[in-house]
């Protein structure tokens, strides 16, 4: 199945990459709506290097959404993340997509795969593997 998976801690990141390590299929992690504003790009990167180390074989994908927030946009290219999601204005979308370019990074507005988000889910590893099993 094709689809992202939103996590909001580090435990879920490790649901998530487990469930696919697992199946062996390939995961794309998405942090929640504005994580990139609130948490910080630094919080992301860490995140996903610990949750990725324990299954290192697994191919994982990440976006870290940064919502409005140019800054924190600007701060996760430089910091070395190539995949973000920034909905703020026009103007300051054109100014990232220009530096996004020359980093050979991808800044999205909309998320076009289906998403899957474990905020209320009781049991993350088994939501992940239904999910990413396609049931």
């Amino acid at each position: 199945m094709s689809g992202r998976i939103i996590v909001h801690s580090l435990a879920q990141a490790r649901a998530a990459i487990g469930a696919a390590a697992a199946l062996g299929v390939p995961v794309s992690l998405q942090s929640a709506p504005g994580a990139g504003a609130y948490a910080g790009a630094p919080w992301w990167q860490a995140l996903i290097e610990a949750a990725a180390a324990e299954h290192p074989g697994t191919a994982i994908s990440s976006i870290l959404d940064c919502g409005e927030d140019a800054g924190a946009a600007l701060a996760a290219l430089r910091l070395g993340l190539r995949h973000l999601r920034f909905t703020g204005a026009a103007a300051a979308r054109q100014r990232l997509d220009g530096i996004a370019a020359a980093l050979a990074a991808r800044i999205e507005d909309e998320t076009s795969d289906a998403t899957f988000d474990l905020l209320d889910q009781r049991d993350p590893a088994a939501a992940c593997r239904a999910f990413l099993a396609g049931s």
